[in-house]
């Protein structure tokens, strides 16, 4: 018997819409309790840096993925604006990691290692490598160290002895369309200023030092046109 193309036409999208619809009515799998659920659900795979991230979670360390395994990853990945969040222990997770416990090692004590100068009166150090950022009077610290998101892979944050040559506390950027408040430039359109996003939101900025709104605020107080910047070290990931 011929079909027309009319009535061809009218089961194929039948038969497609059923195909669809099974596929929405399909239930989600939780990792680890074949379950369904409605929210996303956890990746199944192990990732290159399991164990490393388990250790650091406080999670057993058997280099398998496990649901707990997974919620913790997740959490800790969306605390830290780290995308996607499916609790992959993946490169970027694992540096993110590193990152914070170099951070937290430093204390109050930021130039340990003395790479900043420390003969220039006021000034603002850029640590690149621990994404970290203070404020020195001579060798007296007077602010941080407060964690920074610099530049991404391609358009880092310049390295060098700068200085601070303009300021605007409330910037529109025409390039990118965006505000940058308290903004305070030090090297062509690179810039420290605030932002509302995670320090550890990847891939990272488009060369300026970003910083939370209060850390932001205390550098527009404590800095004018003139002060030094030194940025050193390397990103990680760049």
């Amino acid at each position: 018997m011929r079909i027309s193309g009319k009535t061809h036409g009218v089961r194929a999208r039948r038969g497609a819409a059923l195909s669809v619809a099974g596929l929405l009515a399909a239930p989600a799998l939780v990792l680890g309790t074949g379950t369904s659920a409605q929210a996303a659900s956890c990746t199944a795979s192990k990732g290159p840096y399991q164990k490393q991230v388990e250790k650091y979670l406080k999670r057993p360390v058997d280099g398998r993925q496990s649901t707990a395994d997974c919620k913790a990853i997740r959490t800790f990945q969306a605390s830290k604006g780290i995308t996607p969040a499916a609790g992959y222990a993946g490169p970027v997770t694992w540096r993110t990691m590193k990152t914070i416990t170099a951070q937290k090692a430093a204390g109050k004590n930021p130039n340990k290692a003395k790479k900043c100068p420390t003969n220039k009166g006021r000034i603002a150090c850029v640590d690149l490598t621990r994404q970290l950022s203070w404020i020195q009077d001579g060798a007296k610290l007077r602010f941080g160290p407060v964690p920074v998101r610099t530049g991404r892979d391609g358009a880092e944050t310049r390295t060098g002895a700068k200085k601070i040559y303009w300021r605007t506390i409330d910037h529109w950027s025409t390039l990118y369309d965006v505000r940058m408040p308290y903004a305070q430039f030090f090297d062509g359109g690179q810039a420290f200023h605030s932002v509302t996003k995670s320090m550890y939101d990847n891939p990272g900025s488009a060369g300026c030092v970003n910083m939370r709104p209060a850390d932001a605020k205390s550098y527009w107080n404590l800095l004018k046109n003139g002060d030094d910047v030194f940025v050193y070290g390397r990103k990680p990931g760049t």
